[in-house]
């Protein structure tokens, strides 16, 4: 039993006792603060009972339930306690407590009064106990879904986070294979870039979060990989708020909008394209844009490719209904994907 549980406890016996003796402080022979004294005892003995038998004894009989045991309990100790009282309160010399007409009726109300109100009392606190011991089982089971939902929402988000550098990296060494397939001297020199990015990359795809600033490193880096593969076939600017550099996104966020427009935007074009990056912070959200003016969506499928589709679900994921990620063709030619996110910022 917390303490808190026993004041509670003993501000509801206390509020009953003082209301039995305001009832009988006019008609007792001590007067109020006689009866006062008398009733608090009692109430004090109830409540020590009652606790009492909360825990005692750790086993009980099949055929007694430990609610029954303590009302019981309570509704016995009642007069046996007001007989105590009127016991020890008899002054030596003077006659039994039993032999004087007033005491005898003040003793038969003390005690009507008592083993009326106490085992209903006691009722009444184990009804409340039960509801308050359901409330915190539910309350309990509720915390427990909670953290198991966030444990399998957190394997699902490294499980698509984990897809993601395999899937970039696949397609960069495709773009690779394909130079040296065609003898193109520029076959190395993409390859070392390629290197150089993945030991800036690498790290950055198992944090759980990343900056803005990051990513637009790994874009850089990526483009520039690109240009080298594709120099007469893509141009590429970046537009970007400086107060966005520190705010968080999933890592690879904006690496796969960028691989997405070159992939399935300027790739299948024979002259190629121009890659806009705009990253704008708008008090509590973050907007950005990553425009091709390749082939459209006209000339490809409807879902351009699974990055887009894991992007959408670590999005999910991690803010909810708070992201919004569409894709809409540009005229006269291209698509842009934007994307709205709330603007949290990197805690230091």
């Amino acid at each position: 039993m917390t303490l808190e549980v026993a004041v509670r406890r003993l501000g509801v016996a206390y509020a009953l006792a003082l209301l039995v003796a305001a009832l009988l402080g006019g008609t007792w022979q001590t007067g109020f603060t006689g009866v006062l004294s008398r009733t608090l005892t009692i109430a004090t003995v109830a409540v020590i009972v009652f606790s009492f038998f909360e825990r005692w004894p750790e086993r009980l009989p099949r055929w007694i339930a430990r609610w029954a045991l303590q009302v019981i309990a309570v509704g016995v100790a009642m007069p046996i306690t007001t007989l105590a009282i009127y016991h020890v309160t008899t002054e030596p010399g003077a006659p039994p407590f039993w032999m004087d007409k007033e005491r005898m009726d003040g003793l038969m109300m003390l005690t009507f009064f008592s083993v009326l109100l106490s085992p209903w009392t006691a009722l009444a606190a184990l009804l409340r106990q039960k509801d308050a011991l359901a409330r915190e089982q539910a309350l309990a089971f509720e915390l427990e879904r909670s953290e198991l939902e966030r444990q399998a929402i957190d394997a699902r988000l490294h499980l698509l986070q984990a897809q993601v550098a395999p899937h970039f990296l696949f397609n960069t060494l495709a773009n690779i294979q394909a130079l040296v397939d065609a003898g193109s001297p520029r076959a190395s020199d993409v390859l070392r870039s390629l290197i150089a990015y993945l030991r800036a990359a690498v790290p950055v795809i198992n944090e759980p979060a990343a900056t803005l600033g990051r990513e637009l490193q790994l874009v850089r880096a990526y483009l520039e990989l690109m240009h080298m593969r594709m120099p007469d076939r893509l141009t590429f600017n970046l537009n970007v708020d400086e107060s966005a550099l520190m705010l968080q996104c999933p890592p690879m966020t904006l690496l796969t909008l960028v691989e997405n427009a070159v992939r399935h935007g300027i790739d299948p074009t024979e002259d190629g394209g121009r890659i806009d990056i705009d990253v704008r912070h708008r008090g509590q959200t973050c907007v950005i844009r990553v425009t091709d003016t390749g082939v459209g969506l006209q000339q490809t499928t409807q879902s351009l490719g699974t990055g887009l589709t894991t992007l959408r679900e670590r999005l999910q994921l991690v803010y909810g209904d708070e992201a919004h990620l569409s894709i809409k063709a540009q005229k006269p030619q291209g698509v842009r994907a934007e994307l709205e996110m709330p603007a949290r910022a990197e805690v230091a």
